[in-house]
This record gives structure tokens, C-alpha cells and sequence, in this order.
């Protein structure tokens, strides 16, 4: 019994390290102008791209929310039939943002984020294969509160749909989250 526990723990130490990969984080940081007058200074913050952030944030959930219920097709960007990857190539490309068309390649662009920091708009991977952790699926988020996140994806069994992270199945798949806007 004694052999089968250290091997398992040998098993995953050398599973676990093998797998890590570097994460470069990068920051965005918001300028401030001063300008002065004749009476005070005062600092004022030029108006940023966040506000245009947050419309187009809305604008790719809303259009992500039109393809409920279609059915999934692999490589499918459609009404036809939608992947997971196809539902956020397309709804970012409405709002004229190039993104990566595969999984993989979403899952190294945009900045990495904690999963306790993540936003609507916000791109979820998981591992759902058994005995993986290579991310093959991906989802946006739809609402996050403090412990409640729901996320709009394309499932091989029930088609694009809403699924929430607290869910057994996703929170045992989830790998990371990233943000792109």
C-alpha cells in the first residue's frame, strides 16, 4: 500500500512539473493629463478606451446570445453548427476584432487573468479530455460576481448554451481565464 502511494505521488510531482509553462503578464496603465490654470491645478483622466471597452463587451455577448441553441459542428461558425472556438471568433469579428480561430490560439492571446478578477467578456479554457490538462475548450464569460461565474460556450452534447463555473464538471476543467479587451 505503502509502494502504490508513493508511487502515485512520484507520478504526479513529475506530471506537475513537466507541464508548467512560463505565463508573461503584461499591464496596461492609464495616463493622466494635468493641466494647469491660472487659479489651481487639477489632474484629469482623458477619457479611455474603456468606455468603447464595455459597449463592445456587450455588443459580442448579445450576438454570442443569438446562436443559443444551435447545435455544435466542429470547425462551424454558423447558425449551422458552432465549436466553441467558432462562437468566439465570430462574435469578437463582429465587433471588428481579429482573433485566433482555434482554441490554442486563443488560450495565448490577451493577458492572463485570476479567476477571482474575471469580467464579462472574459475567455474561460478547460481540459476536458480525461487525464489531460491540454486546453481543447473554451467559453465567454456571460456574468461574474464574487463565487458566481456563468459562461456562453459550444458543447459537443447540447450545442451552444450557458453553463455555470460552479458546475462539478467545468470547475474540475477549468485551466485559465484570460482577458482581450
Amino acid at each position: 500500500m505503502k509502494k502504490i502511494a508513493l508511487l502515485l505521488l512520484l507520478t504526479t510531482i513529475l506530471a506537475c512539473g513537466s507541464s508548467k509553462k512560463k505565463r508573461v503578464v503584461t499591464k496596461k496603465t492609464r495616463t493622466t493629463k494635468t493641466v494647469s490654470t491660472k487659479t489651481s491645478t487639477k489632474k484629469t483622466t482623458p477619457k479611455t478606451s474603456a468606455t468603447k471597452s464595455n459597449a463592445n463587451i456587450e455588443s459580442i455577448l448579445e450576438y454570442a446570445k443569438t446562436f443559443e441553441g444551435v447545435k455544435y459542428k466542429y470547425g462551424g461558425t454558423t447558425k449551422k453548427g458552432m465549436d466553441c472556438s467558432g462562437l468566439i471568433y465570430t462574435s469578437f469579428k463582429k465587433e471588428e476584432i481579429s482573433l485566433p480561430r482555434t482554441t490554442h490560439g486563443l488560450s495565448t492571446t490577451g493577458d492572463w487573468i485570476d479567476l477571482k478578477k474575471v469580467q464579462e467578456g472574459d475567455l474561460l479554457f478547460f481540459a476536458t479530455q480525461k487525464n489531460s490538462r491540454k486546453v481543447n475548450h473554451v467559453g465567454i464569460v456571460t456574468t461574474a460576481r464574487t463565487g458566481y461565474v456563468e459562461f456562453i460556450h459550444a458543447s459537443t452534447s447540447r450545442g451552444v448554451m450557458i453553463s455555470n463555473l460552479a458546475e462539478r464538471y467545468w470547475y474540475l476543467a477549468y485551466v485559465q481565464a484570460r482577458r482581450i479587451l
